[in-house]
């Protein structure tokens, strides 16, 4: 069924599991709410924004008459679009790819993973699902957010259909370190299926660090406060951590059925003058179960006074049954239960109650509200909302979190208690603190993290990440508007037609050539020599190459060309081919001397780089370096060397892949004064690529063409995407001969 498109903007909300699930008991489908976190948070959405939902009911249906009953029943009262997908690829895809291999290799647990390939197509076919029903019910003006790690390729399909629409997308797991990460086969083609997105989003800063080190790392991409330039697109990755939907919490716990519930266990508890402690996990080799159960037993056995006074209720979800890890995960808890148990118990009294099933939150909120100690433990989290639920249900501000350190939630909840999951001794010494915290001081923590997260609750952190998207569309939008488009390269064209004194400014490395592994390979091809010759020779061009490269070379390359040259930004010009070469005034080369040993020390330190010496400027290139390992090593190099040649005359500039000390006060700005102030120019055209083109943007008049050569943050009135779209364009102002 295909919903009709308005112009009014919805969020279609695309994840793995829709907010309800559809199952068929004694012959009868039924449709309920679904369990998890992100499900909660999805339908918390609905009571802001306007929202649909795309995904899968759990349920194949056995013929066309259910289908269409469960269509119609999902859409009219749900908002929710199913995505059907066939059992045989819901093994591969969903227990296999993105559970047998995505899963534990995001929770670090690389030696759970497996790779097949079989499985990892089956996992691309789903995705391509997932976009065929994205299509049949997006309209133009609409927001599409994307839900974690199962439809990792779907922002790029949406992306590729729809160029100017405003993608986001979650991940509610971890994001592991680059080290990790690249062990995965299709590495490369998860990380392309990301960045299709405008938006992506984490839950913690961790996560967005190890994301743009992989993509830094693997496809070559800087970043800059977390702002990716892909292409000519702007792709943003910031942290937003998901709460709680706070205020239900605070009114269901006025509930009677509740509050009767609570009393009950109050004075149960009371009667037996047992402290309660409290763990809830899913049964997933994540969640630290038996790390946390050998800690229980080593607290035990250190402390005997504690025998007798206290009751682990531990809630075990059953998940994943179908996935072998899981089974055997469930024999070892079973185990370590007994054995505990055994240990420990005695007549009357057993330390651990073990309970494994499901149960809803209004069943979980009196346990929460009435347990002494919540025991959250994970080995790795993306952020456990538990931990979130159990603060929220303490009204009274009595009770204590112990929480592992290796969960996004601890980045908010720094008052808790937190542990490293695999020691055992961290693990039982912060039980006996719980247990014996004083209430003040119970309180004083509980109070703090309670209003973190009445403050940060589900629909800020929806409503933050939905403003965000807008805001990245207005950036891209704003940069958009500055693109040499087809409008304002016809009215360049005409306003060079027109004026009869023309000075052109060109770069040349990154403007008029591409990059090459090494700069001694970026001799000009027949083609640019032909384009230039064509420029040159107009007897209304003054044509100038603006160039950081040395004399020497723009000589070799360029002589044939009867223009100007400036060489290593401005220390040199050569106002045409009948001048001899200047030297900006006071130039000494002696200063190189110093700086050479640090510089060669960086060229042997990160291989692949290497150091170009001018007669009045030293540079060191890292383009063919590892690109996680020369982004460090170029900071760190600029920051030492900002520092040491502070009280110098001397400059440092960070460009394109390079780092380059000269004089200061020599720049491409200066260096093209002998022309700027020559004539009375009726029309300029400037175009450069990196930042020390900035200098020669800065100094033209506001009715200057000045255009940067890629896309970012510059002073020049337009873009080009690349020095092909740079050709193109002068191409065009070759055919105009006067």
């Amino acid at each position: 069924m295909r919903r009709k498109n308005n112009t009014k903007s919805k969020i279609i909300i695309i994840s793995n599991r829709l907010p309800v699930t559809v199952s068929k008991r004694k012959g009868t489908l039924k449709v309920q709410q679904s369990p998890g976190g992100l499900a909660t948070g999805l339908q918390a959405i609905r009571k802001e924004k306007e929202a649909i939902f795309i995904g899968w009911p759990g349920y194949w249906p056995v013929n066309n008459k259910e289908k269409r009953f469960i269509e119609n029943n999902l859409i009219y009262h749900h908002q929710c679009y199913p995505v059907f997908i066939p059992p045989t690829e819901i093994n591969k895809y969903y227990y296999g790819f993105a559970n047998r291999t995505l899963w534990p290799l995001f929770h670090y647990f690389s030696t759970y993973c497996a790779f097949e390939k079989s499985e990892w197509e089956t996992y691309k076919k789903v995705n391509q699902r997932f976009f065929q029903k994205v299509i049949k019910l997006a309209g133009p003006e609409d927001i599409f957010w994307i839900h974690d790690y199962h439809l990792m390729l779907l922002p790029s399909l949406i992306r590729e259909a729809f160029p100017q629409s405003s993608v986001g997308f979650f991940l509610h797991i971890p994001f592991p370190s680059s080290e990790v990460f690249r062990i995965l086969p299709w590495r490369k083609e998860v990380l392309e299926g990301l960045l299709g997105a405008d938006l992506l989003g984490f839950h913690a800063y961790e996560y967005v660090r190890h994301f743009l080190s992989s993509v830094l790392r693997l496809l070559g991409y800087e970043h800059e406060f977390g702002a990716i330039q892909v292409g000519n697109r702007t792709v943003k990755a910031e942290s937003f951590p998901m709460g709680v939907d706070f205020q239900q919490v605070e009114e269901l716990l006025e509930k009677p059925s509740i509050k009767n519930e609570i009393d009950k266990l109050k004075d149960e508890m009371w009667a037996d003058k047992k402290k309660i402690i409290l763990s809830v996990d899913r049964l997933d080799y994540t969640k630290g179960i038996p790390q946390r159960l050998k800690g229980i037993e080593l607290f035990l056995e250190k402390n005997p006074k504690w025998h007798n006074r206290f009751t682990y209720i531990m809630l075990c979800v059953p998940s994943r049954t179908k996935v072998n890890y899981y089974s055997l995960l469930k024999e070892e808890v079973d185990s370590l239960v007994g054995r505990i148990n055994g240990r420990f118990g005695r007549l009357g009294w057993v330390p651990i109650y073990y309970i494994y099933r499901f149960l809803p939150f209004e069943k979980l909120m009196p346990l929460y509200s009435v347990a002494d100690v919540a025991l959250i433990t994970p080995l790795r989290d993306g952020m456990n909302l538990v931990a979130k639920e159990f603060v929220a249900c303490k009204k009274d501000n009595r009770g204590v979190l112990v929480l592992s350190e290796t969960a996004g939630a601890a980045a908010e909840l720094g008052e808790a208690l937190l542990v490293n999951v695999n020691n055992r001794e961290d693990m039982a010494d912060a039980l006996l603190q719980a247990l014996e915290m004083s209430e003040e001081e119970q309180v004083r923590g509980m109070e703090f993290m309670r209003k973190r997260l009445f403050e940060n609750d589900v629909f800020q952190w929806a409503r933050s990440f939905i403003e965000e998207i807008k805001e990245v569309k207005k950036m891209q939008a704003h940069c958009e508007h500055r693109k040499l488009n087809e409008e304002w390269g016809k009215r360049l064209i005409c306003d060079f037609k027109k004026s009869k004194n023309r000075l052109l400014l060109l770069d040349y490395d990154g403007t008029l050539i591409s990059f090459t592994k090494k700069p001694e390979q970026a001799k000009p091809d027949v083609e640019l020599i032909r384009i230039l010759l064509s420029l040159a020779n107009n007897p209304g061009n003054t044509l100038v190459i603006v160039s950081g490269r040395d004399r020497k070379t723009l000589e070799q390359w360029l002589g044939e060309v009867p223009c100007g040259l400036l060489a290593e930004h401005g220390a040199w010009i050569r106002r045409s081919p009948d001048h001899e070469w200047e030297k900006h005034k006071g130039l000494s080369g002696e200063w190189k001397e110093q700086l050479k040993p640090i510089l060669k020390n960086y060229e042997i330190r990160v291989p692949g780089s290497l150091v170009e010496e001018k007669e009045y400027g030293i540079a060191w290139h890292y383009r063919n370096a590892n690109p996680e390992l020369s982004q460090l090593k170029s900071s760190e190099l600029f920051d030492y060397l900002i520092e040491f040649l502070a009280n110098t005359d001397l400059q440092v500039m960070h460009g394109n892949k390079v780092i380059e000390v000269r004089v200061f006060g020599i720049d491409k700005g200066n260096g093209l004064m002998p022309w700027l102030s020559k004539n009375k120019w009726d029309f300029i055209l400037a175009v450069g690529d990196d930042w020390t083109d900035e200098d020669v943007f800065k100094v033209l008049p506001s009715t200057a063409y000045s255009i940067k050569v890629g896309y970012g943050q510059s002073q020049a009135r337009f873009y080009l995407e690349s020095p092909k779209a740079t050709r193109n364009l002068l191409v065009e102002l070759t055919k105009i001969q006067k």
